[in-house]
């Protein structure tokens, strides 16, 4: 498989897909390894876990190297999500010593509780965030003493790949954490069908999250699904409108808009609507878009060729385009940061999953409005509101139908808190105090008295 740079166009190297046969024998080699992990004392496992965070550390501007020439990330981005895996692992390392389980009186004995691992779990990446998402999966995965298979996707393998060397330059046994590139429809495919496989985390495409779930169903297999999104950013009229303006394009155009928390619809409140957008404009205009390699970048390209004209079949000659940024010239996949208004909630810009650097700003009348417009959608994963007014923050977040929510800010999104859609965004928890309970098996043990 080519691995393309998306800022220039040049090849970085090639790497080798696996075959299902592959497949099959890495997921044989992590079942064998999961007796002796899972055997290894949970304080232990935690300084393993600990040494290995330690060893991405020193490597963070390596990996952030890697996510910068690969997936086209700009540096401050890279460097932030090389130190995520390692905030990830470290957060997870305090986990296998308090994963406790529970005395329940009965009658006649003593009732227990405890968390097993689940088995193999076989983790599958998304190209727009290769690094962040993987530690998602494997760090609670591990910590709860299951083994791990993870396939980055084809076209963004490289720093996935060089976590798995440096899992093993920290002392993880050989088969507990494995780097499987490859194709979703040969690897990923085997991590559904596969019987050894008993957990599957999906982050991708509804679609393709829908043929997972149902794969999964046939073994009664566990499966999270972390899918699509068309999140509303909500703007009360009451809101300081300055910081609200100034933090909408973080909330869309962060990379490149390829990101399915990304807040690519903005409500706003009627009488507020003028004002807003004479707000936004200058801080559309002001993004700069160019080398992902400068420390000044605030945007990088789109990840391919194939996706730059999937975001600007969005944006016809006809578009209502309100505010238009710049980006560069020549080489690259590049589509400037772009404002729909006013676009008609029904407008295939207001309703299907762009996944790019492309907001539409729609008015609403009032409270009831707003709720209206942020749920008519199939999504449901993540979403902002700004209003000074706290009981009117409470029941809007409240009443919107989503995982997460921000409230006067445009990031909600925290691996020390639950993250996860409701609807058609997803399915489960990974993140926050109790990710090893997703990763777990419950058994109860009754000891008779007599």
């Amino acid at each position: 498989m080519d691995v393309r740079n998306p800022a220039t166009g040049e090849v970085l190297t090639k790497v080798e897909g696996l075959t299902a046969d592959e497949t099959d024998s890495a997921i044989g080699r992590a079942a064998g390894a999961l007796a002796g992990w899972r055997a290894v004392a949970p304080g232990d496992r935690a300084r393993l876990l600990r040494r290995f965070a330690a060893v991405v550390d020193a490597h963070l501007d390596e990996l952030a190297g890697l996510e910068v020439a690969n997936a086209g990330h700009v540096i401050a981005n890279a460097r932030w999500e090389a130190g995520n895996v390692r905030d990830v692992l470290e957060f997870y390392a305090g986990a296998p010593e308090r994963q406790s389980g529970k005395q329940i009186p009965v009658p006649g004995g003593i009732d227990v509780t405890f968390y097993e691992p689940l088995g193999v779990v076989g983790v599958i990446v998304p190209w727009n965030f290769p690094m962040a998402i993987a530690g998602w999966g494997f760090a609670p995965a591990l910590a709860a003493g299951n083994t791990v298979v993870l396939k980055p996707a084809e076209i963004t393998p490289l720093s996935a790949l060089r976590i798995g060397e440096l899992a093993l330059e920290a002392g993880l046994p050989e088969g507990v954490l494995q780097i499987l590139p490859g194709k979703g429809s040969v690897v990923g495919q085997r991590f559904v069908d596969h019987p050894a496989v008993r957990k599957v985390c999906f982050t991708g495409s509804t679609e393709v999250g829908r043929s997972v779930m149902a794969g999964c169903a046939q073994q009664i297999k566990r499966v999270t699904l972390e899918l699509g999104g068309k999140s509303a950013n909500i703007v009360f009229a009451d809101a300081d409108l300055e910081l609200a303006a100034a933090r909408a394009p973080s909330g869309v155009f962060d990379n490149a808009g390829q990101d399915c928390c990304a807040r690519s619809r903005i409500l706003v409140e009627r009488a507020a609507y003028d004002r807003f957008m004479a707000l936004l404009e200058p801080a559309v205009l002001g993004v700069a878009v160019g080398d992902p390699t400068l420390e000044t970048t605030e945007m990088g390209p789109l990840i391919s060729e194939a996706h730059l004209d999937s975001v600007a079949s969005f944006v016809p000659d006809d578009a209502p385009v309100a505010v238009r940024g710049s980006s560069p010239d020549g080489p690259g996949n590049w589509f400037p940061p772009t404002v729909l208004a006013p676009v008609d909630p029904a407008d295939r810009a207001a309703v299907e999953e762009i996944f790019g650097p492309v907001v539409v700003v729609i008015p609403f009348e009032d409270e009831a409005d707003a709720v209206r417009l942020a749920n008519d959608t199939p999504y449901g994963l993540s979403g902002s509101l700004w209003t000074r007014d706290i009981g009117r923050a409470l029941r809007v977040a409240r009443a919107v139908e989503t995982g997460t929510l921000s409230v006067n800010s445009h990031s909600s999104v925290r691996y020390w808190t639950p993250f996860g859609g409701v609807k058609q965004s997803g399915i489960g928890r990974e993140l926050g105090p109790d990710a090893l309970e997703a990763f777990s098996d419950v058994k109860n043990v009754f000891i008779s008295s007599d």
